[in-house]
This record gives structure tokens, sequence and C-alpha cells, in this order.
């Protein structure tokens, strides 16, 4: 059995971020797996702990998302690919590029963060699963794998249902469905010796990036007196439409 992570080197949430010729300048940010990618690399793990196999961690990107990769064969992953990109690629470029080399691996089934954190975006893993002709289950929290099937639980927006579904599959994860470990001492020192297949993609993106912005975040400090309950109140309500713009 071979147990797939698909992972995104992303900024992390605390990092600041500017704007450098109209685009996000990321030499100051500190990069990290995307945390959405974790679960998925977390449940390929337990897939492998507890049915044999192999895991293996799939990245692409710059060179920088080796370190990403590095990151998930610490947790545990047998070894990496990295199909190396330099710019950007919208989600279906990143799946077209990717599916040939998950069909020549064959996988028992592809697991990728529900959304990923730099895009904003939950396109990823129906663009591979349309890529690579396979069944998908989204905001899975739950996996259990039946011989050439899977049950899975996912989330809805009026709860949650369990489907049964033939493999291989795509499956995209999100908190609630583990709790992804730490990498060790012992992890970081075996990851480094671990294989990395480096790929150069000769593609391009389908969508190009005219102008990049970020969200400022407005901070309001403000001490109010709570001697008058309703007056403070009415204070607070101004305060929130007037100067935070949050109402």
């Amino acid at each position: 059995m071979k147990f797939v992570a698909v992972i995104r080197q992303v900024p992390d949430g605390e990092s600041r971020l500017r704007i450098q010729g109209d685009r996000v300048d990321l030499s100051g940010a500190t990069l990290i797996l995307d945390q959405m990618d974790e679960y998925g690399v977390e449940e390929a793990l337990r897939l492998k702990e507890k049915h044999g196999g192999e895991a293996i961690v799939v990245g692409f990107g710059p060179e920088r998302t080796e370190e990403a990769i590095r990151t998930a064969l610490a947790m545990g992953m047998d070894r990496g690919i990295h199909v190396v990109y330099e710019g950007y690629a919208d989600p279906v470029t990143v799946a077209e590029a990717l599916a040939p080399i998950l069909k020549e691996e064959s996988p028992t089934l592809i697991l990728t963060g529900g959304q990923q954190a730099d895009w904003d975006s939950q396109a990823l893993g129906g663009a591979l699963a349309e890529a690579l002709g396979v069944p998908v289950v989204a905001w899975t929290t739950a996996l259990e794998l039946e011989g050439e099937t899977a049950r899975a639980k996912h989330d809805l927006d009026e709860g949650a249902e369990w489907i049964r579904v033939r493999l291989p599959a795509v499956f995209t994860t999100q908190q609630g469905l583990n709790e992804p470990r730490y990498p060790t001492l012992p992890g970081i020192m075996k990851a480094k010796k671990k294989e990395i297949k480096k790929v150069t993609f000769q593609g391009a993106s389908r969508v190009e990036i005219l102008q990049e912005s970020i969200q400022e975040k407005t901070r309001l400090q403000k001490i109010l007196d709570g001697k008058d309950p309703v007056a403070a109140a009415e204070e607070l309500v101004r305060l929130l439409h007037e100067e935070a713009k949050v109402i």
C-alpha cells in the first residue's frame, strides 16, 4: 500500500508580510508546512502504521518547498517528491503537474489539506481528483480502509455523513481527523538522509497574478468607563462602527 500526502509551504500566520512592487514579499516571512496539510501527513502515517506499506510526501513549489517536505519526513514519512516550480501556479495547474507523478506511484489514496492557507482556496483536492479520474471526499473527519474501498466521515453544512468510496481516491483533511505529531530530534536527523526526488515542472500557470495586497488588521485599544453600562454599550457600538469599522 502507498499513502500519499500532498503538501504546500505557506507563510506562518504570525509572520509580518509586506508588499514589494505589487507583490507580497516573503523574504522576511517564516514559512511552514501548511497546518491543514499536517492532518494529511499524520493520517498517512497512521494508515501506514496500521496497514503497512509506504508513506510518501509530495510537494509543489520553489526550491524552498523542500523545507516543508523535510518537516513531513521528520514526522515520519518515508520519502519525498518535490515538483520544482518558481512562481505562482493556480490549483488546477498544480493538480495537472502532479497527476502524472501520482499515477506513476499508483497510491492507495491521496490526502491533502481541505483549504490551502496561501490560496485561501479549497480547490486543490477536487482538482487532483479530476486530473487523476478518481473520487474525492472533502473535509474528512474519519477514515477507515475496507479492502478495495474506504469508509469516510465528512462534514456537511447541516451535520456529517458516512460514505463508502472505491479506492484509489482523494481525501481532503481538516482539524478533527487526528492530532498531528511533532517531529522528534531523531526524526529530524533521519529526515536529512531520506530521499527527495526532484522533478522540474516545465509548464506554466493558466492564471497570472496582476497585483497583490495585504489585508490590514485594525487594533482598537480603548478603556471604557463601566459606571454606566448603557452609555458604555453605546460607546462600544460607536467605536466598532466608526473606528474599527467592523459593523
